[in-house]
């Protein structure tokens, strides 16, 4: 009986067993039935998710625009590194007729090596190397230091159309090509955390939107590795370039600033100057460069984000003097016959206005007042014209409200006086907070017979597909003063240099005729007043030329100067640029050769190369040890001081390092840049010394050179 219980209990449990054992594999069966019908399952959908492990989405980066000078020079441009990628695996090709992976391996490495290695014993280098890395039993293969290129040796790479060679961006980069060299108007670009190019401060931030492009993306199924399967369908949408820009400056008048600023500042200590040419006829920009500056390349010498052309606000001092007669022409309040005692004048509350030399120039008449930049005479008119009259002129002339120009940060500068202290003050220049391009549109007025322009910095914008979507006009603000008070300006202006204090006939060039307006402000003090020490102004010079038809404006300014010569820097740069914008005058005895034209060297020899520099004063620094010219900086036509630096690169590709000590910091990076040599800067002015000795045979893709400067 015990037996027959045993076998019978035994039995329900088997048959207990088996029915959770079915629940079970019903539960599963019923799990799977759910999961073929429904999409979403547990929170997660299934379709999504299994579409993310076998495809993937990447980034196209738009490739930013080129900004250009006015005749179509580079002066910012991309410099992206990548990383070569040869993939090595069968697997990647279904039609022989569209190989998708390396096939000839040694066509490959000979193809590749002709590229990257710069001569014969690299070559050989090169071949042994590369050959290595594509003979692993691989997917795919990176190809150590020989795989890292250049935006311009990738581009010779993907014209050979080689199967199975692909690039990685490793890294993106914005290059400067002139270094420090207008760059508070050029500003610069940085990468973000993503790799995405900002443009920040100059044109470049201005104009990001434009200049950044639109960037696209590739939607594709990839394989074990992760690239993506070949013959496979695929979502791309195209990446859009940005656009390019075209600034209004002229590279000739641009490099005569830039040495001009240079000479001024040698020795010479100053919170900071400027120097900025207009054209007078249409309000364009065409030169502007600052003391001190930065380099773009690598930020070296950026102390402030404010670009002085906009963003420095300051007292002008008496190069306001022109303003204030106009406006008391413009009223019809001015006789420049009459006359008053100069020296001093007392305001009804006690305060007296003194000329710069106190005891003044006895009783002289208003033309002369103007002439000998008197503070009575300036004063004396403001007071006959009142607050609101003088207020309302300025006003109208652009000061106290933004120009419009385009580029960042710009100031509106304060014209807000009303007591009879103030306006006198107001009427030489102080007291009042003016920019340097409120000084430029508003000097415009007297070069175009009583019409303000608008000051412009960029002549035109071209899209990816070369259409102009932007192209700059003359721009007339207002017309601000009748054509005889313009008329009367020039001709006071004229006597300033030319029949005013002795002294500024050392404004005169010896091509052309320059008029103009000299200012020396106060700079105000943190604690009330103005500063006292020796150095403690601003000083400036406002003016325009050739005297009968003016077509440049140039405005120069400079703040707690401890030296330098202001009437010979203007001088000289005036001279230099009616000389290579060929508005020499013929009458007079000049010595035009300082001027140079570079001409075409490129597919001459280097013994023409030679020949001809001597002739015209320049001093060829030869690179490669070849015959034949294959490129060349500065370019065709461009126009140079008598010498200057020209750089010839041979067909030879053994590059000796130059003797580059006492080069200016300019040459040495317009070097490097040139041969695509490496360099870190240290220190500020001329070379001293560098890492890599004269007559070393440079090797620019593994080198760096540190360069000391002193």
């Amino acid at each position: 009986m015990k037996r027959v219980r045993r076998t019978l209990k035994i039995q329900l449990n088997l048959k207990l067993t088996m029915l959770v054992v079915g629940l079970f594999f019903m539960a599963i069966i019923i799990k799977l039935s759910y999961v073929v019908i429904s999409s979403n399952v547990d929170g997660i959908n299934l379709t999504e998710f299994a579409s993310s492990r076998n495809t993937a989405k990447e980034t196209i980066y738009a490739e930013r625009g080129t900004i250009y000078d006015s005749v179509g020079n580079p002066l910012a441009k991309n410099a992206n590194s990548y990383n070569i990628i040869a993939f090595l695996s069968a697997s990647r090709t279904t039609d022989m007729n569209e190989p998708h992976h390396v096939v000839d391996k040694e066509m490959t490495a000979n193809a590749l090596c002709g590229v990257l290695a710069k001569d014969e014993e690299k070559k050989k280098k090169c071949l042994e190397d590369i050959k290595g890395y594509l003979n692993q039993d691989l997917y795919q293969a990176e190809l150590g230091t020989w795989g890292k290129v250049s935006e311009e040796e990738k581009r010779a790479l993907e014209a050979l159309e080689l199967p199975g060679i692909s690039f990685q961006t490793l890294a993106k980069k914005r290059q400067y090509i002139n270094s420090s060299w207008a760059s508070y108007i050029l500003g610069y670009a940085r990468s973000d955390e993503e790799g995405n190019i900002i443009g920040e401060l100059g044109v470049e931030g201005y104009f990001n939107d434009e200049l950044k492009g639109k960037d696209g993306f590739i939607e594709y199924q990839k394989d074990a590795y992760g690239y993506q399967m070949v013959n496979t369908p695929e979502n791309k949408s195209e990446a859009v370039s940005g656009s390019d820009i075209y600034l209004t400056i002229n590279s000739d008048i641009q490099n005569v600033l830039e040495n001009a600023i240079t000479t001024f500042s040698k020795d010479n200590k100053m919170d900071w100057a400027l120097v900025t040419v207009m054209d007078a006829t249409n309000g364009n920009i065409v030169g502007s460069a600052t003391n001190p500056s930065f380099n773009p390349n690598n930020l070296e010498g950026l102390e402030s984000y404010l670009n002085p052309l906009v963003g420095y606000q300051y007292e002008p001092g008496s190069t306001m003097k022109t303003f204030n007669w106009m406006a008391a022409m413009e009223n019809g309040i001015y006789d420049g016959n009459a006359t008053f005692l100069s020296g001093s004048l007392k305001l009804s509350d006690g305060t007296l206005v003194n000329d710069f030399i106190k005891s003044g120039w006895g009783t002289i008449n208003f033309d002369t007042g103007y002439a000998y930049s008197s503070n009575v005479g300036a004063a004396t008119l403001a007071l006959k014209l009142g607050a609101s009259k003088l207020t309302d002129f300025y006003n109208l002339c652009g000061f106290g409200s933004k120009t419009g120009i385009t580029l960042p940060a710009e100031e509106d500068g304060l014209v807000d006086f009303y007591y009879e202290s103030e306006l006198a003050n107001a009427s030489f220049g102080q007291g009042v907070l003016v920019t340097p391009v409120q000084m430029l549109q508003a000097l415009s007025i007297i070069a175009n017979d009583g019409v303000m322009l608008k000051p412009q910095i960029v002549s035109k914008i071209v899209n990816q597909d070369g259409e102009v979507t932007y192209e700059a006009k003359r721009t007339e603000v207002s017309q601000v003063t009748s054509k005889e008070t313009a008329q009367k300006m020039r001709d006071l202006m004229y006597k300033v240099v030319y029949d005013g204090l002795e002294y500024n006939i050392e404004y005169s060039p010896k091509s052309v005729k320059l008029i103009g307006k000299t200012g020396t402000a106060e700079i105000a003090s943190e604690n009330g007043g103005y500063m006292t020490g020796y150095n403690d102004y601003v000083r400036s010079f406002a003016g325009m030329f050739p005297y009968e038809n003016p077509k440049y404006i140039v405005y120069f300014v400079t703040k707690r100067n401890t030296g330098g010569n202001i009437p010979k820097t203007i001088a000289t740069l005036v001279d230099d640029i009616a000389r290579v914008t060929n508005l020499v005058n013929s009458k007079n005895d000049v010595d035009s050769s300082k001027i140079v034209e570079i001409p075409q060297y490129i597919n001459t020899t280097v013994d023409f190369v030679l020949e001809d520099a001597k002739k015209k004063k320049l001093n060829p620094i030869i690179v490669g040890n070849g015959k034949n010219v294959i490129k060349q900086y500065p370019l065709n036509k461009t126009k140079t001081i008598s010498s200057s630096k020209i750089f010839i690169k041979t067909d030879g590709n053994e590059i000796k390092m130059p003797d580059v000590v006492n080069w200016s910091t300019n040459e040495i990076i317009r070097y490097c840049n040139f041969i695509g040599l490496n360099y870190t800067l240290k220190g500020y002015g001329k070379v001293k010394s560098t890492s890599i000795p004269k007559d070393t045979v440079l090797d620019t893709k593994t080198m760096t050179i540190e360069i000391e400067l002193g």
